[in-house]
């Protein structure tokens, strides 16, 4: 069994909260020169500009700037900034709820990303954190779902990372969430839904397939108005996307749901219909210091606004 190789630390500072990248090339390949390998590996870049990232110096590895005709090297690591495409501002904040030695947890609004993923690097909530905060090292502990608003956590210290991201993992949190949908009277809740849920890359929606299940969600009509319900969510697992399939499989799909039951295609600066799925609350014990925590966002949802206070 070959061992993993530790990546060195990466010689390139961040930029504004933003990690540079890191490749390792491959053990083995007919490659002539790094060049040759990093014109077929990223595509999306073009030859163009890797030859000027090498002609700069802006591709690094472990002893220094990759001259541009430098040979293949099989095994090595190399970092560079990528390069920024214009990002359409979110235009709402992050709230801190809770900020100590080793933990951020922060009530993310809706169309904010966790963590840098695709054309969202710039606007999320990392990125966000690392610069206004100035947490150079913070690091996410579990992903919430762009569109979705609510509680997320993130890791402080660098040592602890991998035991609080293990509380996921091992499904030691206990998560609720809250959701606006239509009310159905001959559904019959609460109910745990199983199922097996695939996702497939490139495919905007995750879909449910025959097989063992690899998902479950308890559900709840906590409360209803008229032809709406608010729903409270409790997931077991955490398949991409697995509330909204498994609410859209039960004939009552999320408000202000792009994807479930059809595929459409907002503008990215359209920030008008916010997924009505609101991470309400995170409950664990905390791996490190033993201290019971419970975490509650304090947003709503649009479509069920707080009731007004009595006068």
């Amino acid at each position: 069994m070959r061992r993993r190789t530790t990546a060195p630390p990466a010689p390139l500072p961040q930029r504004d909260g933003i990690d540079p990248v890191r490749l390792r090339l491959p053990a083995e390949g007919a490659w002539a020169t790094i060049r040759d390998h990093l014109v077929d590996r990223l595509p999306a870049l073009g030859p163009g500009l890797i030859d000027a990232l090498l002609d700069e110096g802006g591709i690094v590895g472990s002893d220094g700037p990759v001259a541009p005709g430098a040979p293949f090297a099989p095994g090595a690591f190399l970092w560079f900034y990528r390069p920024l495409r214009p990002e359409v501002p979110v235009p709402f904040e992050l709230d801190v709820l809770h900020r100590d030695e080793n933990l951020l947890v922060v009530d993310k609004p809706h169309f904010l990303s966790t963590m840098p993923r695709g054309r969202h690097v710039t606007e999320t909530a990392l990125v966000r954190l690392r610069r206004d905060l100035g947490l150079r090292e913070l690091s996410p502990a579990h992903r919430l779902d762009r569109l979705t608003a609510g509680v997320v956590m993130f890791v402080i210290r660098p040592e602890h990372r991998s035991t609080y991201q293990s509380l996921f993992q091992d499904r030691a949190v206990r998560k609720e969430y809250e959701a606006v949908a239509p009310y159905a009277p001959r559904l019959a809740l609460p109910r745990t839904v199983r199922s097996r849920i695939v996702k497939e890359r490139g495919v905007m929606a995750a879909r449910e397939v025959a097989g063992p299940p690899n998902s479950e969600s308890r559900i709840e009509l906590a409360e209803r108005r008229g032809g709406l319900g608010r729903y409270r969510l409790r997931p077991v697992t955490g398949r991409t996307h697995q509330l909204r399939v498994h609410m859209n499989a039960l004939g009552v799909p999320i408000l202000g749901d792009p994807v479930y039951p059809v595929v459409g295609d907002p503008a990215a600066d359209d920030f008008s219909e916010p997924l009505q799925l609101l991470a309400r609350e995170l409950a664990f014990t905390d791996p490190v210091t033993g201290h019971e925590h419970r975490f509650t966002s304090r947003r709503t949802l649009r479509s069920w606004p707080a009731p007004a206070p009595s006068s």
